[in-house]
């Protein structure tokens, strides 16, 4: 059982912050979806365009949602209009990432059709999250040591907002 706690204490941070993420990033893919299925098949506009402004219009609401919330207790990696950058630049990626697997379904694989559109934009909203979550971590809202210095090697971990004990490195006792 203390095996279990040390290894819950050990990623209790990742594990909140992944939580909250999953939750913000639901609302995102909601609206990714729900908007890139109006524009596409509702609408007429074609798959890609329609889903690079729904992802927009996601990316807007899953940043205020990962600025105030998920990461709101980490430092930005810089100024708010860095930040901002850093977030739309690593969204535009995590599209990139997305586009690639509707094109691979449409002219890849040459499947048409709401079903095919659909299965190919939530797997690429699958591996566009995951890359968005690292690099947030990463690039964005950087962990910080009580030094002020990003903490970045595995051995530091900062300490949850309101424990009391300072932000430096806090090694988890062996169970």
């Amino acid at each position: 059982m203390r095996s279990i706690l040390a290894l819950y204490q050990r990623f209790r941070q990742i594990v909140h912050e992944g939580a909250k993420f999953l939750v913000v990033g639901g609302v995102g893919t909601l609206v990714t979806i729900a908007g890139a299925d109006l524009l596409h098949l509702g609408v007429g506009v074609d798959g890609f365009t329609s889903l690079a402004v729904a992802t927009l219009v996601a990316t807007v609401i899953t940043y205020l949602g990962n600025r105030f919330w998920t990461f709101r207790h980490r430092e930005s990696a810089a100024s708010t209009p860095r930040e901002t950058t850093m977030f739309f630049v690593l969204n535009a990626i995590g599209l990139l990432i997305q586009e690639c697997f509707i094109w691979a379904a449409r002219y890849g694989l040459g499947l048409k059709g709401g079903l095919w559109y659909n299965a190919a934009l939530v797997v690429g909203i699958g591996f566009g999250t995951v890359f968005r979550f690292w690099s947030y971590r990463r690039w964005v809202w950087v962990a910080r040591d009580g030094d002020g210095q990003a903490a970045v090697s595995a051995g530091k971990h900062r300490a949850p907002a309101g424990s009391g004990r300072p932000a430096a490195s806090q090694p988890v006792q062996p169970g």
